[in-house]
């Protein structure tokens, strides 16, 4: 199986690697934004959420602050 991936990877790297700069970069920005906007979303959904796992809310005070 992963003999199969790596050649078609291996195939796809050197049809991209071949295309003019312009379409390279709007094929890679398709793929990019997207997947970066997505793991933005999800780190910041867990950055929300777990202190409220673990008991800390915003509305506290850090400890050792008067």
């Amino acid at each position: 199986m992963l003999d199969g991936l790596t050649a078609w990877w291996d195939t796809f790297e050197l049809w991209l690697a071949q295309r003019w700069f312009p379409v390279q970069f709007v094929l890679v920005m398709a793929v990019l934004v997207p997947l970066c906007l997505g793991v933005a979303w999800v780190l910041g959904w867990l950055v929300d959420r777990l202190p409220h796992r673990f008991g800390v809310t915003r509305e506290q005070e850090p400890p050792g602050r008067s």
